[in-house]
């Protein structure tokens, strides 16, 4: 048997699980100093800051076993006593040393622009480009520096290090991008060879409308109002946590539209969107689009929401076919004939206990949750109700508050997905039930 270790190895990590989705299922044993993902092997090696919270951990899982976005992951104690700073560069992130620099940046509590990134990343070489943008992972950037050199010495240099005192860690990776194309100079590109782009297409805003004075480096000054602004943007999406916003949620996005694609266009309507994106937000609009049948347009309340249904729902699996899910280009979503309205739905969940809401925000389980059941209903009846979207392994039926509730456990998290879109607001017995995803256990 593997001795003890404050590092752990976990393997079948697939190509959609990312970095914050390992840090959710490790983060409630205690501080995670390092995690190398080795993307060639589908495997990562995660360590935790002490040998008894990494005990702590893989005993754990070796009874409930750990499950993200659909795939099982398994875990054990590495050979590593600990991951040196050589050991975490040269395991396989992804490519080899390349001039372009891949950085994710965790814990993301004031904006983050290009003057900022450039200010961090130009004492290590000359950077030609830059480009920012929001992905599932959280604030990406690329940083395209003149030679390779230069891109090796950022990265050994800055991984891992925050850019504000206690937020806002790098966490660095080289792309596998030969050229950068950039169109336009503004706070979220930058080509530094080339001075005359310009700022943005005319009427369009930026989304981050100010620039942020980094001082020095590695620690945080005095902000200006821009700062302010944001900051208070991070604050109120984090009360919506009750004080803290979950992994790889930055609570500055303020784009509320998205753009859905890859659907399963036989199987998927409007109403199955609604009731999946419901899940992180009040939805106020969703459009398919008639020339590409497999793309719709969904208009969340907020950026928030918005941003919650991008990190939990992208690469999501339902009816056989992956869910891309990315912001789009517009900022609503017109009325018309081919425009369903829900601003006004009763099915909207935020309306009430958005708090309780929040909290319940995840991706895609195994496990539904029921409610507003009738009080005599049996497991049977909530069996034949749902078995025709998967094999049901497991159920559980209970009261809280004098209300009937039931978790139902499928199979793969894909068949739980179709019965949630495809059940929410149904009758049963003359009961219009409401489904959620749930991380418990039966």
């Amino acid at each position: 048997m593997t001795e003890s270790s404050k590092v752990i190895h976990v393997r079948n990590v697939g190509h959609e699980i990312s970095e914050n989705d390992l840090l959710q299922i490790f983060q409630p044993f205690g501080v995670i100093s390092k995690l190398v993902m080795l993307r060639g092997k589908n495997q990562a090696l995660v360590q935790m800051q002490d040998v008894a919270s990494a005990i702590n951990v893989v005993q754990f899982y070796a009874n409930v076993q750990p499950n993200i976005r659909g795939r099982t992951v398994y875990l054990q104690f590495s050979s590593h006593q600990e991951l040196t700073t050589m050991e975490q560069n040269s395991h396989s992130r992804g490519d080899e040393p390349n001039r372009i620099l891949l950085v994710t940046i965790h814990q993301m509590l004031y904006p983050i622009t290009v003057d900022v990134l450039h200010q961090v990343f130009s004492p290590h070489g000359f950077v030609e480009k830059i480009v920012t943008f929001q992905k599932s992972a959280g604030f990406q950037a690329l940083i395209q520096y003149q030679s390779r050199q230069s891109a090796m010495t950022a990265l050994n240099s800055l991984q891992g290090r925050n850019i504000y005192d206690g937020c806002c860690q790098l966490d660095i990776q080289y792309s596998n991008l030969d050229e950068l194309q950039v169109n336009y100079n503004n706070d979220r590109t930058r080509d530094f060879t080339n001075s005359s782009l310009p700022a943005e297409p005319k009427g369009r805003s930026s989304q981050h409308s100010g620039y942020v004075d980094a001082g020095s480096i590695y620690s945080l000054q005095t902000a200006g109002a821009p700062a302010v602004a944001f900051s208070q943007m991070a604050n109120h999406a984090a009360a919506a946590f009750g004080g803290m916003l979950p992994p790889g949620i930055t609570g500055l996005n303020d784009r509320s539209t998205l753009l859905v694609s890859n659907f399963n266009a036989d199987r998927m309507d409007e109403d199955k969107l609604f009731n999946l994106f419901s899940l992180y937000g009040n939805i106020v609009r969703i459009r398919i689009l008639r020339n590409k049948p497999d793309h719709a347009l969904v208009q969340m309340s907020d950026g928030l929401q918005a941003e919650l249904a991008v990190h939990y729902l992208k690469d999501a699996m339902v009816f056989g076919k992956r869910l891309d899910v990315n912001y789009s280009k517009h900022e609503t979503i017109t009325t018309g004939t081919d425009t369903h309205e829900y601003s006004n739905s009763n099915l909207n969940r935020f309306n009430r206990n958005a708090t309780k809401n929040y909290r319940y925000c995840c991706s895609p389980t195994k496990t539904i949750h029921l409610s507003t059941l009738p009080h005599d209903i049996s497991e049977g009846e909530i069996v034949s109700h749902l078995e025709g979207h998967g094999n049901i392994v497991g159920t559980k039926l209970f009261e809280t508050n004098g209300k009937k509730q039931a978790l139902v456990m499928f199979e793969t998290a894909e068949q739980a997905t179709e019965a949630l879109v495809c059940k929410h607001a149904t009758s049963l017995d003359g009961c219009i039930i409401r489904i959620s995803f749930s991380q418990s256990q039966i």
